[in-house]
């Protein structure tokens, strides 16, 4: 049966061999048993015909087929060692020869060297008989060369260390006749030579000696002690010679094996049969019972068929009169799918990197089954929805491999549920479970909450004022997902970006740094920067748009009548104006924007208050009554402008108006009074005369580069034409008038239409270029004046009405 099973053997290896590409070699080592632990076995490299080193490299294992682990393999020097001492009776019994099965696994690539120990015996066990004295019942009439078996002796040594010779002490009545059956066991008979006679001898003491053939020889004895009887002429004999019987491993205690019978034709206490083991070991005694009145055999102990798979017994059926007969009993134990199938893992990668290429070998284990036959057959199986896939190797080896792309930010970690299930029936199933966790690459941008920021500030702040933050999520864990924020370098709004904001770079707090104005800067984007901590670091930008809101700090502003540092302004007005006269129209404009800029006036001090009104929306000075001869010929207006803002802002501008009659009664008055001192003092005369040269002169000049200017810069605004205005004033809309306020936008071109009593010309605009002289002025002289007025009094009558309508 042993070579059947080896040949077997030969041939799955062999068939394994052929269809896996995994190499596998078979290295056989012999040992002489009881070696201390840390024996030297050999060194596997020369045999492996490996370089020195690449057992660790290749990550060499030593895997052990039996339940203990007998041999350490030092993977640096590739010596083989005894690990636990080694006691081949126990391990093998009388099987030879005795093998320890161990496999050397090396991977990149794997590869399978099957490592083959043959324990040797040692002479260390003595022969020993089941018991201390054999009692032996002879009729004194039996006939000489009448053959009584004994029992042998048993020596769980082998070969030359088992048991070679039997010896009898010196008697003149029996020799020993030694044989070997067909197991190679030897037995002994004791040989009747000489007749016994029971009146001359009724005892005899032999000493049986077995000697085992070992160096030093180890010896056993037994006390046969014999009893001579009177005559019983018939010996049992049983029904068969041999019983063959069929059991099942795993049967409970007190299963019925068999039961022999053995009659004798001896009648009374000579036919009284018993029966007993005779020749079996002692392991017999303790698995099976004997009956000795009935000759039922029944389990005892716990039968293994994977500890024995037959029994031979020896049956021996005594009578009354010490005769006795034989008989064997072969029991062959039938194997039970009774052991589950053994998953051994070899190797873990924990953790597995995310970015793992196909392939990638994740777990490598074996599965063994001590069962036999197609229950002791497995295949095994993992989840189907797990990106692994289990590749069979040889020799019961699997390898679990990567067959999908990971994702750790899906699936941080994997429990890898294997099943080893057996071909028996039932089916015997073996579950482990290994849990594989999957290390993180950087593989994820930081992502910001927002596509897009919109964070809102108060002009004037307070720098370093915190505006608002913004945050990024990294999927990636530790380094990898530590996000930091910067600020892309550029422009905003014509300055460079670092200088309006600042970040934290861990929490994404955005910081102002300085005061903003509203009228300078309405609002700037900035681009925002989100990196992790990973090798090579992934970043995401996010635009932050900042948008300014404006606060009332800016007072309106006068465009006309403008207040610097020359005279007051001066409207003509005629005696003959009827009430709703439009005098003039106050214009102011305001820095700030929305209700901020939303502007009224009023009349705050004047000469005399019920002469004249101001539209409280767009700045018409008009009469609110005809004038009278009793009004004064200089009227003095002080306007106040206000915004809408809160707290709200004021300015005020001074205009004179000066009542005239027809534009020439007053002047003639003048000039008569001017023409009388002239004539005292002559020399008064010239000089005016030269100055007026001068002033036509400056005015013409005025003019010209005016026409040039305004021809240049057609679309240039007002405030930009006049040095005196403020260098930055707010922008307002091109239509001109705001649409709640009514004051004028600051592109309009103050090219307006005059009353009728006015000084200045349609050039409007220009007068801060140009002297305004007041009738109080001391410098002018009467015949200036009068000049003035003769030069323009023709042309005020023709076309006042005109420019009356345009204006309105």
């Amino acid at each position: 049966m042993d070579d059947s099973f080896r040949i077997r053997k030969g041939l799955y290896l062999l068939f394994l061999f052929l269809v896996s590409r995994v190499v596998c070699v078979s290295i056989r080592y012999s040992l002489p048993e009881e070696k201390k632990s840390g024996s030297l076995v050999a060194n596997v490299l020369k045999d492996l015909k490996l370089g020195p080193g690449e057992l660790s490299a290749r990550r060499a294992q030593l895997v052990s087929k039996s339940n203990k682990q007998y041999f350490q393999l030092d993977s640096r020097s590739g010596n083989l060692f005894v690990n636990e001492k080694i006691d081949r009776e126990a391990l093998c019994g009388k099987v030879e020869p005795c093998l320890l099965l161990s496999e050397i696994v090396l991977q990149n690539p794997l590869t399978i060297y099957i490592i083959e120990i043959e324990i040797k015996d040692v002479n260390d066990n003595s022969p020993e008989f089941s018991k201390k004295e054999f009692e032996l019942a002879i009729p004194e009439n039996v006939p000489t060369n009448t053959r009584f078996p004994l029992e042998s002796a048993q020596d769980t040594d082998l070969g030359e260390n088992t048991i070679q010779n039997y010896t009898l002490s010196v008697n003149g009545n029996f020799r020993l006749d030694v044989q070997s059956n067909e197991f190679g066991s030897k037995y002994v008979d004791l040989v009747l030579e000489k007749s016994l006679d029971r009146e001359k001898e009724a005892h005899l003491r032999l000493t049986l000696t077995a000697v085992d053939g070992g160096v030093p020889q180890r010896t056993g004895t037994i006390q046969i002690n014999i009893n001579i009887l009177d005559i019983n002429d018939n010996f049992p004999q049983f029904t068969q010679s041999e019983y063959k019987v069929k059991l099942k491993e795993n049967s409970p205690r007190g299963t019925l094996v068999s039961k022999v019978e053995a009659r004798d034709l001896d009648f009374g206490s000579n036919a009284e049969i018993t029966y007993s083991f005779h020749r079996v070991p002692e392991n017999i005694e303790h698995l099976f019972y004997l009956q000795q009145k009935t000759g039922e055999i029944t389990i005892l102990g716990p039968i293994d068929y994977e500890k024995e798979a037959s029994y031979h017994l020896d049956i021996k059926a005594t009578d009354g009169g010490g005769l006795s007969g034989h008989c064997k009993v072969l029991v062959e134990i039938e194997d039970e799918n009774d052991n589950l199938p053994e998953i051994s893992v070899i190797s873990v990668t924990n953790p597995l990197a995310e970015d793992s290429p196909l392939d990638t070998l994740v777990v490598l284990f074996s599965v063994t089954d001590r069962d036999s036959g197609d229950n002791g057959r497995t295949f095994c199986s993992v989840e189907m929805n797990l990106p692994f896939l289990l590749k069979n190797t040889v020799n019961n080896y699997y390898q679990l491999v990567t067959q999908r792309p990971l994702d750790r930010e899906k699936v941080p970690e994997y429990n890898i549920t294997i099943t080893a299930t057996d071909r028996g029936s039932p089916k015997l199933i073996s579950v482990r479970i290994i849990s594989v966790e999957i290390s993180d690459i950087n593989d994820n941008s930081p992502a910001f909450e927002k596509s897009k920021y919109e964070m809102q500030v108060w002009e004037n702040n307070i720098p370093g004022l915190l505006m608002g933050l913004v945050r990024a999520a990294d999927l990636d864990v530790e380094q990898n997902a530590k996000v930091t924020y910067y600020l892309v370098p550029g422009n905003a709004s014509g300055a460079p970006a670092a200088s309006y904001v600042s970040i934290n770079s861990e929490t994404g707090n955005l910081y102002v740094l300085r005061s903003l104005d509203y009228e300078q800067i309405k609002e700037f984007q900035v681009t925002v920067r989100a990196s992790d901590g990973g090798s090579p670091p992934l970043s995401s930008e996010v635009v932050v748009r900042v948008v300014i809101l404006d606060e009332n700090d800016n007072a309106p502003f006068f465009l006309y009548p403008l207040q610097n540092s020359t005279s007051p302004f001066n409207e003509l007005v005629p005696k003959s104006a009827e009430s709703g006269y439009l005098v003039a129209k106050v214009v102011a404009v305001d820095g700030d924007s929305g209700q901020n800029s939303w502007l009224s006036y009023e009349l705050l001090k004047a000469t005399d208050p019920g002469l004249f009104s101001i539209g409280a929306q767009n700045g018409e000075v008009k009469t609110r009554r005809p004038l009278t001869e009793r009004d004064t010929n200089k009227q003095r207006l002080i306007i106040l402008v206000r915004d809408n803002g809160h707290p709200p802002q004021t300015s005020t501008a001074t205009l004179n108006v000066l009542p005239v009659d027809g534009f020439s009664d007053p002047y003639l008055n003048i000039a008569s009074v001017s023409h009388e001192a002239s004539e005292e003092d002559g020399s008064l005369t010239m000089y005016l005369v030269i100055c007026l040269a001068a002033v036509s002169f400056v005015f013409l000049v005025c003019i010209i580069v005016f026409v040039a200017i305004k021809v240049h810069k057609k679309e240039s605004s007002f405030i930009t034409a006049l040095p005196q205005f403020p260098p930055a004033l707010p922008e307002i809309p091109e239509t001109g008038v705001d649409s709640q306020s009514g004051s004028l936008s600051r592109t309009y071109r103050y090219d307006v239409c005059l009353t009728g009593g006015s000084l200045s010309s349609e050039f409007r605009f220009l007068r801060p270029l140009i002297p305004v002289f007041s009738m109080g002025d001391p410098n002018i002289s009467e015949n200036h004046r009068i000049s003035s007025i003769s030069q323009e009094a023709p042309e005020q009558a023709e076309g006042q009405k005109q420019r009356e309508q345009v204006c309105k």
